[in-house]
């Protein structure tokens, strides 16, 4: 079995243990010793992180080429019309080549706590909220993609990752599962050949945790 622990990454926070200067670290929420990210999230991006134990466990989960879908909240300036959003659903030409297709769709503002510090604020420029799912993982991929078709990135919360979620958990909080990773690597598709507060730690009581709520 390898430890699997769900982080709700706060904004502002290195997705690394070690470092030089003051700045956070995941050692300041998580206090677990040889677990490490199973992908990452920019300092200022917020929300689901994954952590593990086990080598394989962290390759599926992270390799853009095994698919896992991620689903991310994200606040843009402005509010996307029909046409915005079919782009970004049918993918976005970027500097690094075409994004693959995307499910996209407008959301009502979810209940997060405000971001520390807040969003830039413009009185004559509304803000809207849509959830966006992609299937790889390229360099700030998803606010390079909102810019591309008008509508710059304000606030970018990951909410899921496969069937894993924030749900139940405030910033800076964890938990930890105990997962196999065989049921996990094996569910995933076969890669393409073609270029704080303390958690709990308990069983998962299915091979793919759904993740909603605190343990499960």
């Amino acid at each position: 079995m390898a430890r699997l622990v769900l982080l709700h990454k706060p904004f502002g926070v290195l997705c690394q243990f070690s470092g030089d200067d003051d700045t956070p670290r995941l050692g300041d929420f998580v206090p677990l010793r040889g677990v490490y990210p199973a992908g990452r999230l920019d300092k200022d991006s917020e929300g689901l992180l994954l952590l593990t134990d086990d080598g394989r466990l962290q390759h599926c989960i992270s390799d853009p080429r095994h698919k896992l879908p991620k689903t991310y909240w994200v606040q843009v300036e402005g509010i996307p019309d029909e046409a915005a959003l079919q782009r970004l659903r049918a993918g976005v030409e970027l500097k690094d080549g075409r994004t693959r297709p995307a499910r996209v769709e407008p959301m009502a503002t979810p209940d997060v706590p405000p971001r520390d510090p807040p969003i830039r604020y413009r009185a004559a420029i509304p803000t809207s909220w849509i959830r966006l799912t992609l299937r790889e993982g390229r360099n700030r991929q998803v606010r390079r993609m909102t810019a591309a078709v008008g509508y710059p990135t304000l606030r970018l919360i990951r909410y899921a990752v496969g069937d894993w979620t924030l749900d139940g958990l405030a910033p800076g909080q964890w938990h930890c599962l105990d997962i196999d990773p065989e049921s996990v690597c094996h569910a995933q598709p076969r890669p393409s050949r073609r270029p704080s507060h303390r958690g709990r730690h308990r069983r998962a009581r299915r091979p793919f945790p759904a993740g909603r709520g605190k343990g499960r």
